[in-house]
């Protein structure tokens, strides 16, 4: 399956992580994109796990291009051999335009943010899950128009270059709409943001959706333009 569509994927994975200040957080990123666990993608690689953890963790010397491009090259095979579900993740991305009606902004990170600190940034509430994580990026969605526009196949493109991310779905009046979306959708979210309501006025099924998908619920009154500007602006 060496297409256009696999090629381009392969070039803006290698070349974030070539030129990130950090290549093992963006290594990391990638692999945890593609859901695939260390000892796998090292057995694949034939070397010990080991040498993945070190690489992600900065332990040792970042690798050249040409071993990340072997690294880029496994992590797609492998997809590959499970049907290329993330693959066909990626190419709504690749190929798609995003409405503005629908995302308001979407950003990616090359390496890890807080969640405490980005939900301490937007001055979010708890509804259930814990702030003790890290996210890859956020999506800023109008929550009405992406359930009545977008089809479970394009839903998907709300997730970026990654799922562990902030979803934050703006003039929510219950949170239950977004989080059936979300169940019916095969990717899943690090954490969603109820944007416009108190966590007294969220529905009781929104914390059992969550806890079924290990995702951590937050509210912000924050008004949606102070969102965009706040998160624009932070230098991470």
């Amino acid at each position: 399956m060496k297409s256009d569509l696999r090629n381009r994927l392969a070039e803006k994975m290698a070349g974030e992580i070539t030129l990130s200040d950090s290549p093992g957080k963006a290594l990391k990123k990638w692999r945890m994109s593609f859901n695939i666990p260390q000892a796998v993608l090292s057995e694949r690689l034939d070397v010990s796990p080991s040498v993945i953890s070190d690489y992600e963790s900065g332990r040792r010397k970042s690798p050249g291009t040409a071993v990340v491009g072997k690294i880029v090259d496994t992590i797609l095979s492998i997809d590959e051999a499970s049907g290329g579900k993330y693959i066909k993740k990626f190419a709504k991305i690749l190929y798609s335009d995003v409405d503005d009606d629908v995302i308001y902004d979407i950003h990616d990170y090359p390496s890890p943010v807080p969640l405490a600190r980005f939900a301490e940034l937007i001055q979010c509430q708890t509804v259930c899950g814990s702030l003790s994580q890290s996210i890859y990026g956020y999506t800023v969605i109008n929550s009405i128009n992406a359930i009545t526009q977008l089809s479970s196949n394009e839903f998907n493109r709300i997730y970026g270059w990654s799922t562990e991310r902030a979803l934050i779905f703006t003039d929510v009046t219950s949170g239950k709409s977004p989080m059936v979306a979300i169940r019916v959708t095969p990717f899943k979210p690090r954490v969603v943001v109820l944007q416009g309501i108190e966590p007294a006025l969220v529905h009781p099924l929104v914390p059992k959706m969550a806890e079924k998908d290990r995702i951590t619920v937050l509210c912000t009154g924050m008004d949606v333009d102070k969102v965009v500007h706040i998160l624009r602006d932070e230098q991470w």
